[in-house]
């Protein structure tokens, strides 16, 4: 798929993989056991956004929503252990729980915005 929307919180990641024609779902739950470690982030957290980072292989452009704060530790996290994935980081928005066609619409119309930046034709 060329575009995801990822919708984030501390408890689950909702993916939808989507082109023009076709949509994905996937959602990946947090890991429940807490230990803490050096940095403040626990591992099951770093578990929990590996796991996310793995799912968005083979993705070209990607779109991270959520809170404001797991947003932030979500970016930490790329920066740190997962740089490659960094350039298809299409943007972070604050959004509070959409529901799924919500969150594809906010997709869509973001990546149509984003891909004009860009100077990639809209197809039509």
């Amino acid at each position: 798929m060329f575009h995801a929307v990822v919708h984030l919180d501390h408890h689950q990641a909702q993916v939808l993989q989507f082109n023009a024609q076709e949509v994905h779902s996937d959602r990946i739950e947090a890991h429940r056991h807490v230990s803490r470690q050096h940095g403040g982030q626990d591992r099951a957290e770093q578990a929990f956004f590996a796991e996310l980072c793995l799912a968005l292989q083979g993705v070209q452009e990607v779109l991270v929503t959520g809170s404001h704060q797991v947003l932030a530790t979500l970016r930490h996290y790329i920066e740190a252990h997962q740089p490659q994935l960094q350039p298809r980081i299409a943007g972070y928005q604050t959004v509070d729980h959409p529901s799924p066609g919500q969150l594809l619409a906010l997709a869509r119309e973001f990546f149509v915005k984003h891909d004009r930046m860009a100077g990639v034709p809209t197809p039509t």
